[in-house]
C-alpha cells in the first residue's frame, strides 16, 4: 500500500510538471527546478527553513546579499556609513528601483519593513534576529538611518541574511497577514502562483532594475520529496535542476550525457540535538556515551563528508574532534549514568525526504547498539513548526532526540552559534533546541558582538566552540555534502555553501 500510494503521489507530480513545461505562446525559456521539501512561507521574515528563504528570492531582494561563494555585495544599498559607537548606520539606496506593482523602493520602504519585523505583536519568525535594531528612520528619499540598541559587529551580514528583504509597503498595507500568499518585491520575477503541495511559479519581471535580466520568461519551483522521482525527473527532461541529488543516484545521473553533476563547497552541519532539559539526556555521560554510539564515518558514506557543528568556510570556526566511533565506551558511560541497559526514547527528524529517514533509521540502528531504544519519525514541516520550533514551554518541550541541521546564512559565527546554543534562545525565540545554557558561552557570545577586534573576537569564537564541543549538548555529526545536477542546457544556477540558491543570471540555452 505505501509503494502503491508513494508512486501514485510521482506520477501526479510528473504529470503536473509535463503541464508546467507545455509550450507557451508568450514564452519561450520555462525553466523547472526540483526540489526536495514543500515550502512553508514566501515572507522571507516569517521562514524559519533555508529552502523557504531560497524560493523567496525569486520574488525580493534585501538591501545587501551574497553571491554564490557566499562573499558579501551591496544589492539595493549602494553603501553605508557607521558612527564611531557602532551604533547607527545610514544606508544609501539605490536609485530607480520600483516594487512589482509599481511603488517606489525607498527610505520609507525601508522603515515599514524593518518597522514590522521589529514589532513584537506581528510575531515574525526572525524577530530575534532583528530585535537589536531601535529605530528606522527616513533621513531623505534615498537615505536611510537605522540605530541600534548595542553595537553589533557582524549587522551588514546579518542584513545579507536572506530573511533581509524589502517588500512593497502597498502590498503589505493591501494583504496584511496574507502578504505570504502574495509576495511582492523588487526581484527578477513576479509572483504568478503558489499551490503549496505542488509548485511554486515567477514570471520575467519586465521592469527589473539590472539591465539584461532575467534571461528566462518563467521559473517553477516544483517540491517532489521522493529521491528516485526527482532523479527521474532529470533523466527525462522534465526538470532542469534539482538539489539534493540522491546519493545513491549521482552515478546515474554523472553518465546521463546531457547532465552535469556538482558538488559544491558547504557550511551545512548535520546533528542531533538532546534535550537537557529532560532525563536522560541532562546528564553529560549519556551526551558523551550517545556522541561514542555513532559512527559518522559511516554515516558519511550514506550522504555525507566532514565533521564540524561550525564547519570551516564560515568566519571564526574553529576545527574540533570528530568524537570517535567508540560503542564500548559508549556503554560504558550509560552504565555510569545509571543505564547499563540503556533505555527508551524518541527520535524526531526534521525532515521527512528520503535522505532525512535514512540518516534517522541509521542513527536508531546505532543507538540500539548500544541498549538505546529509539522510536523514530519523521516530521512534516507543519509538525516541526508545532512540536519543535513554536513550543511555548521548556519545560514540557516534548522534543527529544531531533535530528535536523544549520547553515549560517551570514556568513559569520554568530549566527552559527548564538541562535542554537545562547541560553536566551530556546524555542519559540530561536533554535536552541538542547535548552543548552552554559554561562560563559552566553558571555563570551555577547561580548564579540560587541567588538570589532578581530583577534578579540577570534579569541571570543575559540573559547565559546571548546565549550560547546566539551559540554556536548549535540550529537555532532556531519558537513553536508551539496551535490546538485543540472541540465547542460541550463547556465547560472548555483548552490551556495549554505544550502541556499544563486541563480540571478539563469538561463537556458
Amino acid at each position: 500500500m505505501f509503494f502503491c500510494e508513494t508512486w501514485k503521489k510521482v506520477l501526479i507530480a510528473a504529470t503536473m510538471v509535463v503541464a508546467l513545461c507545455a509550450p507557451q505562446a508568450h514564452a519561450s525559456k520555462d525553466v523547472v527546478l526540483a526540489i526536495a521539501s514543500t515550502l512553508t512561507t514566501t515572507d522571507p521574515w516569517d521562514a524559519n527553513d533555508t529552502l523557504s528563504h531560497a524560493c523567496a528570492k525569486t520574488f525580493y531582494e534585501g538591501l545587501f546579499g551574497f553571491n554564490e561563494k557566499l562573499e558579501l555585495r551591496p544589492v539595493l544599498a549602494e553603501s553605508y556609513d557607521v558612527s564611531p559607537d557602532g551604533l547607527v548606520y545610514t544606508f544609501h539606496l539605490r536609485k530607480g528601483v520600483k516594487f512589482h506593482d509599481g511603488t517606489d523602493f525607498n527610505a520609507e520602504a525601508v522603515k515599514v519593513n524593518f518597522d514590522r519585523v521589529t514589532n513584537p505583536e506581528n510575531k515574525l519568525k526572525r524577530y530575534s534576529l532583528y530585535s537589536n535594531i531601535a529605530k528606522t528612520e527616513v533621513v531623505d528619499d534615498l537615505t536611510a538611518k537605522v540605530t541600534l540598541k548595542t553595537p553589533f559587529s557582524p549587522f551588514i551580514n546579518q542584513l545579507a541574511h536572506p530573511s533581509a528583504v524589502m517588500i512593497s509597503p502597498t502590498a503589505l498595507k493591501k494583504y496584511g497577514k496574507d502578504i505570504m500568499f502574495h509576495p511582492v518585491g523588487t526581484g527578477p520575477y513576479k509572483f504568478v502562483e503558489w499551490k503549496q503541495t505542488d509548485y511554486l511559479k515567477g514570471a520575467k519581471n519586465e521592469n527589473y532594475w539590472r539591465p539584461g535580466l532575467p534571461k528566462i520568461d518563467t521559473i517553477t519551483w516544483v517540491p517532489v520529496v521522493d529521491n528516485n522521482a526527482r532523479s527521474a525527473m532529470m533523466r527525462t527532461g522534465e526538470a532542469h535542476f534539482t538539489f539534493p541529488v540522491p546519493y545513491e543516484q549521482a552515478a546515474v545521473l554523472e553518465k546521463d550525457e546531457h547532465l552535469k553533476l556538482v558538488a559544491a563547497p558547504s557550511i551545512v552541519t548535520r546533528y542531533l540535538n538532546m534535550n537537557m532539559l529532560q532525563k536522560p539526556f541532562d546528564d553529560l555521560r549519556v551526551r558523551q556515551a550517545i556522541n561514542y554510539a555513532i559512527n559518522k564515518e559511516a554515516l558519511a558514506k550514506v550522504a555525507f563528508s566532514g565533521y564540524a557543528f561550525l564547519p570551516q568556510g564560515v568566519d571564526y570556526a574553529v576545527k574540533l574532534g570528530p568524537w570517535p566511533y567508540n560503542p564500548k565506551k559508549a556503554k560504558e558511560l550509560l552504565a555510569e549514568a545509571g543505564y547499563p541497559n540503556g533505555f527508551e526514547t524518541t527520535l524526531w527528524s526534521a525532515y521527512n525526504h528520503t535522505t532525512g529517514q535514512k540518516v534517522i533509521q541509521f542513527i536508531q540502528q546505532q543507538l540500539a547498539q548500544v541498549g538505546i531504544k529509539a522510536q523514530v519519525q519523521a516530521l512534516e514541516a507543519g509538525q516541526r513548526v508545532e512540536k519543535v520550533e513554536s513550543h511555548q514551554d521548556a519545560a514540557t518541550a516534548p522534543v527529544r532526540l531531533y535530528y535536523t541541521g544549520w547553515s549560517s546564512s551570514t556568513g559569520e559565527a554568530d549566527w552559527g552559534l548564538r541562535p542554537l546554543f545562547a541560553g536566551d534562545k530556546t524555542p519559540p525565540s530561536m533554535y536552541n533546541i538542547s535548552y543548552y545554557k552554559n554561562p560563559t558561552v552566553d558571555a563570551d557570545i555577547m561580548k564579540a558582538l560587541g567588538t570589532t577586534d578581530r583577534a578579540e573576537k577570534t579569541k571570543l569564537y575559540t573559547e565559546v566552540q571548546e565549550e560547546i564541543w566539551k559540554d556536548a549538548p549535540w550529537a555532532f555529526l556531519v558537513t553536508e555534502k551539496l551535490l546538485y545536477a543540472t541540465s547542460k542546457k541550463l547556465t547560472g544556477m548555483y548552490v551556495m555553501p549554505d544550502a541556499n540558491y544563486f541563480f540571478e543570471e539563469i538561463d537556458l540555452q
